[in-house]
């Protein structure tokens, strides 16, 4: 007999069940689930897991819907602009790239600044992207590169689609390359001793470039990073992250 204990789910737990849903590839059943709640549980936490399992089975057609519906729940968020105009450039619909571009403009939205954290030595330092102001920028950049040049041979391939869709080909690398957690966990490694895990922390949710470069990383400098961004923690190791490229 069916006991009833009064318990209320709270966001999290709608969260958990969209996340499994979607893990699992039950896209359609994870949407229902939400179009099911009342209109104040559809917070924007739940759109964000379900896009994640849209680009993650590449059902492109309802990550628009969902990142539309996300956008509707927090229309002053710029993060979400930026994830509806990634899905609109992943769908080819390059025209509504440039509308949501205009959107953000006429409501004088500007994407967050991302930056990445990493402990060395007991003393914090700070990294965003394309970062100079570290007196060993040089001696750091170099060794980013000797990374990714690397990675590149073990066969990771940049993922210039998915930032600033106007800039050359070029441009869009090195974009990517010098992204805060990259330069935050080049830092490390070379600050700290074979067998340290590297721990950074990201204000924003990691890309899927850095994501994969990550992993690579963590292969070729045989060790554990554990990367903190918006959404979760990030455990690599050996090549491969506990999210399993979900997230």
């Amino acid at each position: 007999m069916r006991q009833d204990y009064g318990l209320v789910p709270r966001v999290e737990h709608h969260v958990c069940m969209v996340d499994m849903l979607g893990r699992a590839g039950f896209l359609n059943e994870a949407f229902q689930y939400i179009k099911d709640l009342k209109q104040g549980e559809q917070a924007p936490a739940l759109w964000t897991a379900m896009l994640g399992a849209c680009k993650m089975h590449k059902n492109l057609d309802l990550g628009v819907q969902v990142a539309e519906h996300l956008l509707a729940a927090e229309p002053e968020n710029p993060s979400h602009y930026v994830l509806l105009s990634n899905v609109y450039a992943l769908a080819g619909r390059m025209e509504r790239v440039e509308m949501v571009r205009n959107m953000m403009i006429r409501k004088g939205l500007k994407k967050q600044v991302g930056y990445s954290i990493i402990e060395v030595g007991q003393k914090s330092y700070l990294f965003s992207m394309g970062d100079r102001s570290h007196p060993e920028t040089t001696e750091i950049y170099k060794y980013l590169d000797e990374l990714m040049l690397r990675s590149k041979e073990a066969g990771y391939v940049p993922a210039p689609e998915l930032v600033m869709h106007e800039l050359e080909e070029e441009e869009r690398e090195y974009a990517l390359r010098y992204h805060s957690e990259k330069l935050a966990i080049a830092f490390g490694l070379m600050k700290t001793s074979h067998g340290m895990t590297i721990r950074i922390v990201k204000n924003l949710r990691m890309c899927e470039d850095c994501h994969s470069a990550i992993k690579f990383i963590s292969n070729i400098a045989n060790r554990e990073i554990i990367v903190r961004d918006k959404l979760r923690f990030h455990h690599f190791k050996n090549g491969l992250c506990s999210c399993q490229d979900y997230w």
